[in-house]
């Protein structure tokens, strides 16, 4: 058994060694695969590369370059167009003999870098040789551009010749259509026309004589002026119109309105109109004397201001008229409130001393009137100030009426504050007067308390309403001397009646609820009398009767209850409904007591 084991710990151990070496010869060849992979990939993507960097090199020279020299060749007819030609030759022969051979070099020197399969080094050498096949094709490329502006000029410059004298045509004939629009600068315009027809004739010279330099020129030109000559056509009819008529007349017109304004007392200096009409007809000169030579550079936008400048009076005349009437108004209203504000404060002025005695009233709960007054005066001043303003015509209606709207803002604050003040001195008074009603009051809910106390024959009456009978009556003494005093202090007096009131309420309240309590007691007792037959219910009803003869009157009701109970287990509910019924009662009471003493 134990040779069994062994052997069988010998096999398992050469198992596993041909296992170990099975999976490393897996994991190299995995390597390898990987390896052999990843070579692959790089090789491919940089023949890509190098691929597509030959082809942008072969794009570089193309037909195109030989064939618009072959046609320039034949347009040669002076020094300057053959040394252009010279030139362009020159540059080409340098595209194809140096720069091309150079890239080709450079691309065959990648193509051995690649085999070598240095990473770094081949990616620097791809990217400097894509930034030199760049460069050599905007070579090419901007000299292709060059030879075709003259090659192809003659087309070229035809169609745009074409369209600049359809666009003259149209300028020619709408000014023809309007000569008259255009006045003074008749003339020039059309001596403008003449050197546009002396250029279209130059660019014909020009391309009979095959000048591909100097017909570029000329078409500039043309588009120049024909641009000019369109704006002065289409802005010169808008720019006389305003300069020679509207202005003018709106300029007259503001001024025959100025000149009646002034002579009906208007004071309209604030607008400097002599002056700005002085400056806006020079800027119309200076407009008309460029005009002249077809300079209109924001002619139109300088005119307009001025229009509208002078649109803009036709409302500050109309304000100065609104504010003339306002301040007619406002003028008056001011007067009569100075006046009778003035009057009002001082005939409270005069009985402000007795006020002062009669209430207990400090200097400084009375100041305010001193200061209203002087606010009320100093509103005055400021009003006859603007009056004398008006009178001597200093200053404009709009100014003045603004000055009286600030006055008027200002005594409508003060007119406010004197009705407050007039209506608290007002209220000592009806406080005095309200004081002396709810001292009556008073006195009858007292009386009445008592009435109740001893219309209702109670055994006991509980040391409670004493004690409040007695808190009230000192209360109610209290009142009547502040009532007596001279002068009275209104603050301490409403305080005490507010006291009295209180307390005299809370006795008669109390009175109430002690009488319903009792009552209910002596019912309930009563009522419980025929269940005496049992010992727990004559106990608890004795228990009741001995504190309703001590004035323990609710407790007196609780033991009557809880002892009934026993016989009639809805006694609760029917103490409770009549409970709730002269409670009802006594709420109608208070509240009526209540709406009378306030």
């Amino acid at each position: 058994m134990v040779i069994y084991i062994i052997g069988m710990i010998q096999v398992s151990d050469k198992t596993y060694i041909i296992l170990g070496i099975v999976y490393g010869a897996v994991a190299i060849i995995l390597i390898v695969v990987v390896l052999v992979l990843i070579n692959k990939h790089n090789k491919k993507q940089y023949e890509e590369i190098l691929s597509k960097l030959e082809r942008n090199k072969n794009l570089i020279i193309s037909g195109n370059i030989l064939t618009e020299l072959n046609k320039v060749s034949s347009l040669i007819n002076n020094k300057e167009l053959e040394k252009k030609y010279e030139s362009w030759q020159k540059r080409y022969k340098q595209i194809k003999d140096v720069d091309i051979p150079s890239l080709t070099n450079e691309l065959n020197d990648l193509d051995e870098l690649i085999k070598t399969k240095k990473r770094k080094a081949i990616n620097e050498a791809s990217a400097k040789l894509e930034l030199e096949i760049y460069y050599v094709k905007a070579k090419s490329e901007f000299l292709l551009k060059e030879i075709r502006e003259i090659s192809l000029s003659e087309t070229k410059n035809r169609e745009i010749v074409t369209k600049l004298k359809k666009d003259y045509r149209d300028i020619y004939l709408k000014y023809n259509n309007h000569k008259d629009d255009y006045e003074s600068i008749s003339k020039t315009i059309e001596l403008q026309f003449e050197n546009i027809d002396k250029l279209f004739n130059a660019f014909e010279i020009a391309m009979e004589n095959n000048d591909y330099t100097e017909a570029p020129k000329i078409v500039k030109a043309l588009g120049d002026n024909i641009g000019n000559i369109e704006i002065v056509v289409n802005e010169a009819p808008t720019i006389i119109l305003m300069g020679k008529k509207l202005i003018p007349s709106k300029i007259e017109d503001i001024r025959n309105i100025y000149n009646k304004m002034t002579k009906e007392g208007y004071v309209l200096d604030y607008l400097n109109i002599d002056y700005n009409i002085s400056e806006s007809e020079k800027k119309i000169a200076d407009v008309f004397d460029r005009l002249k030579v077809l300079n209109l550079a924001d002619s139109i936008f300088e005119l307009k201001t001025i229009l509208s400048y002078f649109e803009s009076l036709y409302n500050d005349f109309d304000n100065e008229r609104v504010s003339k009437k306002e301040y007619e108004e406002n003028s008056r209203k001011i007067a009569i409130k100075c006046k009778k504000l003035l009057e009002i404060i001082k005939t409270l002025s005069s009985k402000i001393e007795d006020i002062k005695y009669s209430y207990d009233l400090t200097d400084d709960d009375v100041k305010i009137i001193d200061e209203l007054n002087l606010s009320v005066k100093s509103i005055q001043n400021d009003y006859e100030i603007i009056v004398e303003n008006y009178r001597s015509k200093s200053f404009a209606f709009s100014k003045l009426n603004k000055e009286l709207e600030n006055l008027s803002s200002k005594l409508a604050v003060d007119e406010e504050k004197l009705e407050l003040t007039i209506k608290n001195l007002s209220s000592l008074k009806e406080d005095e007067l309200r004081a002396r009603d709810q001292l009556t009051e008073i006195k009858m809910i007292l009386k009445d308390s008592k009435d109740r106390i001893n219309s209702y024959k109670l055994p006991v009456v509980p040391k409670t309403y004493y004690i409040e009978l007695s808190e009230a009556n000192d209360a109610l003494d209290i009142m009547i001397d502040e009532l007596s005093k001279k002068p009275i202090s209104i603050k301490t007096l409403n305080l005490r009646v507010d006291t009295a009131r209180d307390l005299v309420l809370k006795l008669y309240k109390n009175t109430v609820e002690i009488i319903k309590n009792a009552s209910l007691a002596e019912e309930t007792i009563v009522y419980g009398n025929r269940f005496r037959t049992t010992i727990k219910i004559d106990n608890g009803l004795t228990k009741a009767e001995n504190c309703f003869f001590e004035g323990k009157y609710k407790e007196s009701l609780e033991h009557a209850i809880n002892a009934i109970s026993e016989a009639d287990p809805t006694i609760h509910k029917k103490i409770l409904e009549i409970s709730k019924e002269k409670k009802k009662e006594l709420e109608w009471v208070l509240f009526i007591i209540k709406k009378i003493t306030i």
